[in-house]
């Protein structure tokens, strides 16, 4: 039983404790399913749901009845994971709206990561930014198929002098999970670079967003912001 259990590793007196991020996918899960099921305490069943579902990228995208299949999960718990999932996005835009300086790389690819990891089809995204790096705009601006979004530097360009832009974040998404840029990435990188160039607006980043990774070309080096 886990009421037995030693108290610093009760998954809530844990996160007490030591914080959230001390706690593993299952712990996690767990204080938000509460409790468990006959036969089984919570922590068991949360690594039960993780194994059938292969990662808590996976529990997030199954639509309903998917998620009501698994024994312990209904429709109650499916809304209160999807009101999770919807106020963590928004309070990741928060730290992204208007007129709000860039501070943090980090905190960048976590709002990039909270928009586009759970797309089933690429998204090719631009973050629209001032002289001063503050936040004007984050728009999708094309669609794509499972592994690819035809990208045109023209409409790039158009959005970014809509938007008074005076630097940009490209970023786009790998459904495949694999955040390596692939040659055609590279090809587009460069391609934007060059035609934003002609306007006089940086591009300071191009994010890949992989499930949970992400590959940025400005820590790589591979992107010139000077």
């Amino acid at each position: 039983m886990l009421k037995d259990w030693p108290t610093d590793e009760k998954p809530r007196e844990k996160l007490l404790q030591h914080g959230a991020s001390s706690l593993s996918d299952a712990e996690l899960l767990a204080i938000f399913l509460r409790t468990g099921v006959k036969g089984c305490h919570v922590v068991d069943l949360a690594r039960n749901l993780l194994k059938s579902f292969g990662s808590i990228s996976k529990l997030y995208q199954a639509d309903l009845k998917g998620f009501c299949l698994h024994h312990g999960l209904g429709a109650a718990k499916y809304v209160q994971l999807q009101a999770c999932m919807e106020m963590s996005k928004r309070y990741l835009a928060e730290q992204m709206q208007s007129g709000q300086a860039l501070t943090s790389s980090l905190s960048t690819q976590n709002f990039l990561k909270a928009e586009l990891r759970h797309e089933t089809r690429e998204v090719f995204a631009v973050l629209f930014l001032d002289t001063q790096h503050q936040v004007i705009k984050f728009e999708r601006l094309f669609l794509g198929t499972i592994n690819a979004a035809a990208v045109y530097p023209r409409i790039v360009v158009e959005m970014a002098i809509k938007y008074q832009a005076g630097a940009v974040i490209l970023t786009h998404n790998h459904p495949s999970g694999i955040a390596e840029p692939s040659i055609a990435d590279n090809n587009i990188t460069t391609r934007l670079e060059q035609a934003l160039a002609l306007i006089d607006i940086k591009v300071l980043d191009h994010i890949i967003v992989a499930g949970c990774h992400c590959y940025s070309y400005a820590e790589h080096g591979r992107i010139n912001t000077q």
